[in-house]
């Protein structure tokens, strides 16, 4: 699960062109504004992400007219993301050590957009146990990581600010489910809509073989379609091979893709050696997108040619292990008030 809050140490202090009260610090792989003063490089803190619902008491009062969430902002053309508080604010007897979860010490909860009316549908049961969601890490993240496969065989695609869908076939049995459900077939439910149109059981009936299938469904009523398209469209970014519960690498889910005439997440390259650079790989994330190019991408995402599975301890931070990640476009953030 994502650390939403946990205790952390400033790594660095900056300052910040005309501003005297403010200065920049930079905890993990995030940059966000502190007042001057107020920390030493070196010290712990507790740091809440981007995205964390802070419960309503009197210590987060400040965020009530946010209500309550903790958004990337911009504060004297400086980007900040995420908040430092004072470790005084946890409870008596909580463990201090750099790393410690605080999240539901603190109660503090992940906000998640509402689902939009034409997503919901009748409920057949939970995510399937047999299928890993869809989720990424943030690279802020994940230094230790990028440190480790430096000069990696990469490809990064866009990332579509929409909802994801999961297509799967078992055993001849075939399913379509949300973030988080599966849903019975409905006809007013996008999801299966566009599984009907694009004849996705009978193409997933061809591979004889149990597989899933993996996208992003966006345009009109998701999302408040960002990148203004007509109707409702899906790209994918994943195929997982449920018998041998792996990932199929990148040229073989491009390949298939092409054999069942889908689409897949806009390609940005597919020859990227992978830097052990947050900041650069931010600025590689900030740009429009190939769908729209008038507007700012939501990010970008990133994966190795070939599957890799980290087993190790620092593999935890990786969802599901794999060694994949999302650098989510400041800039979107900004725009989008998100």
């Amino acid at each position: 699960m994502r650390k939403l809050a946990s205790i952390q140490r400033i790594k660095a202090l900056e300052a910040i062109p005309g501003a005297d009260a403010i200065e920049k610090a930079t905890v993990l792989g995030w940059q966000l504004v502190v007042k001057k003063g107020e920390y030493q490089v070196g010290d712990l803190t507790v740091y809440c992400e981007i995205d964390s619902l802070l419960p309503e008491r009197p210590e987060f009062e400040f965020l009530k007219a946010r209500k309550m969430r903790i958004k990337t902002i911009r504060l004297r053309g400086q980007i900040s993301q995420g908040i430092c508080f004072p470790l005084s604010i946890l409870p008596a007897g909580t463990e201090i050590a750099e790393g410690v979860d605080c999240t539901d010490i603190l109660g503090i909860k992940k906000y998640e957009p509402p689902l939009p009316a034409c997503l919901s549908g009748k409920v057949k049961g939970r995510f399937p146990y047999f299928l890993p969601k869809t989720d990424e890490t943030r690279v802020q993240v994940l230094q230790n990581l990028l440190d480790r496969y430096k000069g990696t065989p990469c490809y990064i695609t866009e990332k579509i600010d929409g909802s994801s869908v999961t297509y799967y076939l078992k055993d001849g049995a075939f399913g379509v489910c949300s973030r988080n459900l599966e849903l019975l077939e409905d006809d007013t439910n996008s999801l299966w809509q566009l599984a009907r149109a694009l004849d996705i059981e009978n193409k997933l009936k061809s591979l004889n073989t149990n597989m899933a299938l993996q996208g992003e469904i966006f345009g009109e009523g998701i999302q408040s379609n960002k990148l203004k398209i007509r109707g409702q469209a899906i790209r994918f970014f994943n195929a997982y091979d449920i018998t041998k519960g792996e990932y199929l690498a990148y040229s073989e889910f491009s390949q298939l893709m092409t054999t069942l005439g889908l689409d897949m997440v806009p390609l940005i390259t597919d020859n990227y050696v992978l830097e052990n650079d947050i900041n650069l790989l931010i600025k590689r994330a900030t740009v429009k997108s190939l769908i729209c190019p008038e507007v700012w991408a939501e990010g970008i995402v990133v994966r190795p040619l070939s599957e890799i599975m980290d087993m190790t301890e620092e593999g935890e931070s990786l969802i599901n292990r794999r060694v994949s990640f999302k650098v989510i476009n400041p800039e979107f953030l900004l725009k989008f008030d998100e």
